[in-house]
């Protein structure tokens, strides 16, 4: 009994430690002054743009920032302001107070989620990375991603409507994520794949069906290419129904 009380007791002086922390905060917070703005992201982001083009953000969203008391500090708007960067897919703003010697100072922090690029297009209309969600992000000098190349003719409209499903079909599957190094649009809509594994170029044809395709495509790897063969052909052709043709180098 007596140690029941001992815990409800500690609960009880746990809840008051918070409420008075909580109501510290709120009616100091009026009085301190943001005397430091910290851009902080996950390390472990595919991409990580560079923190001064952060800043400029948010220095675009209020210019006074430092200088000015914590409670004139508007987070949302400087949350919109950062996620229209296009690599940002989430931005939290919170404010925190921290002990200074013997008094207090305000710090704005700036939490980034960057976009997770899942592959890399190079087309007549522009180079760019797409995320899971067909989501575009720009190509910049301050990051690098390491994810399927797509080069060639293809609209964005393309890329996103009927590359993106293929390129995530390929990501998910262990055997053709291994093998496939990049992938080219002709100007006709044919599709060429290009393996890690052999000097043959895989014509694909049109994206319809391509699970088929890829089915047979790995039949032909497992019952003719183990065999020595891999540099034996050179273009084989997936582009009829039931069929796969190897045309010898």
């Amino acid at each position: 009994m007596f140690q029941k009380l001992l815990k409800i007791a500690g609960i009880l002086l746990l809840v008051a430690f918070i409420v008075v922390t909580l109501a510290f905060t709120s009616g100091e917070s009026k009085d301190i002054v943001c005397r430091d703005i910290e851009v902080t992201f996950n390390n472990s982001d595919v991409i990580h743009i560079n923190k001064n083009e952060i800043m400029r953000k948010v220095k675009a969203a209020d210019a006074k920032i430092l200088g000015k008391t914590l409670d004139k500090i508007n987070s949302d708007v400087i949350e919109k302001e950062v996620e229209k960067l296009l690599a940002v897919r989430k931005a939290e703003v919170y404010k925190i107070i921290e002990k200074d010697t013997a008094s207090f100072r305000g710090v704005l922090v700036v939490k980034v989620k960057h976009r997770e690029p899942v592959v890399r297009i190079i087309s007549d209309n522009g180079s760019y990375f797409l995320d899971k969600d067909g989501n575009r992000i720009p190509v910049s000098s301050s990051y690098t991603a390491n994810v399927l190349v797509v080069t060639g003719s293809l609209s964005e409209k393309y890329a996103v409507e009927e590359m993106l499903p293929f390129v995530e079909y390929i990501r998910e599957n262990d055997f053709w994520n291994a093998q496939i190094e990049q992938i080219h649009v002709e100007k006709d809509g044919d599709v060429l794949l290009s393996p890690l594994v052999g000097e043959q170029i895989i014509e694909l044809g049109s994206l319809d069906d391509y699970k088929d395709k890829l089915r047979r495509m790995k039949a032909f790897y497992e019952q003719v290419l183990v065999k020595n063969n891999w540099n034996k052909y050179k273009t084989i052709s997936l582009k009829y129904s039931n069929q796969v043709i190897a045309k010898k180098s």
